[in-house]
């Protein structure tokens, strides 16, 4: 039987960052994962000559030069920027808020004008706190944005009324009083071409390393503890420990992906729709990452809808609301007293909302602190 340094639950980002430099450094890696492939919510597979993505809009993006830097050995990308459209019962906004959104809104022109609207609007909560994300809003922004961009759209995410989310979910929002659609301010941003899957593959491509997919870490859990001198686990920590502290929240999502007839379908690659009769928060069209490439006469469409979580789900996102995040500061506590053999990570195994750059930077600090220290 083969002898292993390291078992990996879990293909995505983090564990196939830390399989990667643990082989670099000579270590003898076993990496399971419980889908039938590699890499994770990144990964992607090519239908009608079009990359696709499985699990949701994935755009990468970064002011971190070693972190770009670090990508781009396993791939190269497009110059793809996000630029998504809102779609409140039919009128079409650019996101985020910027002089086109308001010109659309209100009708104004210069940034004086835009601003002059704003602050008028956000006088209905003057001199008064924020007592939920519905007040924190209307105090950041106003009125009309919050109930045509934000309300609907929030409250389909989280499955809750906005009046009923604390105000720290929005702690701000992006707004430009310039004609610039560009969603992010990070210095790096792309799509890799041919796909995400290839960076997860390359990572994994070692004599060091064996995969296996199609094997769930529980139905074998004790046998696993047993066996490897020390795992990387990037599933839910509460799941680990059987729940034994309690459950903590996540949020689900469905993906309904179809097959078009046709070249161009929605003439963007990602729309958002922000009232509250839609089901479903946005709908993906998967060739626009890649500037129309693809089968002609062909498109891939995906809706997203969000979902409550429950056991045997799906779990894509933490709540990290403050009964949330005390919990897991007692899983953390827990592990580090009954698993100390297991390293947590990603954003299950860690409980945050991490971006794709945040999950390298944090598996690079772990692999710092395991191997280099």
């Amino acid at each position: 039987m083969q002898k292993y340094d390291y078992l990996i639950v879990g293909t995505g980002l983090f564990g196939a960052t830390f399989a990667h430099e643990a082989a670099k450094r000579g270590k003898r890696v076993k990496v399971i994962d419980k889908r039938d492939h590699v890499a994770g919510n990144i990964y992607t597979k090519e239908i009608d000559g079009i990359q696709v993505h499985q699990y949701g809009a994935h755009i990468f993006h970064t002011s971190n030069k070693k972190i770009w830097n670090y990508v781009n050995q396993f791939a190269d990308f497009n110059r793809y920027t996000n630029t998504p459209v809102a779609n409140y019962n039919g009128e079409m906004y650019n996101l985020p808020f910027n002089m086109n959104t308001f010109n659309k809104m209100w009708g104004v022109r210069t940034p004086k004008e835009a601003l002059a609207k704003i602050n008028e609007q956000r006088q209905e909560m003057a001199g008064k706190k924020p007592q939920n994300l519905e007040e924190q809003a209307i105090s950041l922004i106003g009125r009309d944005i919050y109930e045509k961009l934000i309300k609907g759209y929030t409250e389909k995410q989280w499955g809750r009324k906005a009046t009923e989310l604390p105000a720290f979910i929005i702690r701000r929002l992006p707004v430009r009083l310039t004609y610039d659609n560009n969603y992010f301010n990070d210095d790096y941003q792309g799509i890799p071409i041919g796909g995400y899957t290839q960076i997860v593959e390359k990572m994994l491509d070692s004599d060091l390393i064996d995969v296996e997919t199609g094997a769930d870490f529980f139905d074998k859990k004790d046998e696993y503890l047993k066996r490897y001198p020390k795992i990387v686990f990037t599933g839910m920590i509460d799941q680990f420990f059987d729940y034994r502290l309690g459950e903590l929240e996540y949020r689900s999502l469905h993906f309904e992906t179809e097959e078009l007839n046709e070249d161009n379908y929605q003439g963007n690659a990602v729309i958002n729709y922000t009232d509250a009769k839609t089901p479903f928060t946005r709908i993906i069209e998967h060739k626009h990452f890649e500037f129309g490439k693809g089968d002609k006469n062909k498109t891939i469409i995906t809706r997203e809808y969000p979902a409550d979580w429950h056991r045997g789900d799906e779990p894509y996102y933490p709540v990290n609301n403050s009964k949330n995040n005390n919990l897991y500061k007692q899983y953390v506590e827990l592990a580090q007293k009954d698993a100390k053999n297991v390293i947590f990570g990603g954003r299950l195994g860690q409980y945050r909302y991490y971006n794709m750059d945040q999950v390298l930077a944090a598996a690079l600090k772990i692999v710092d602190k395991e191997f280099d220290n």
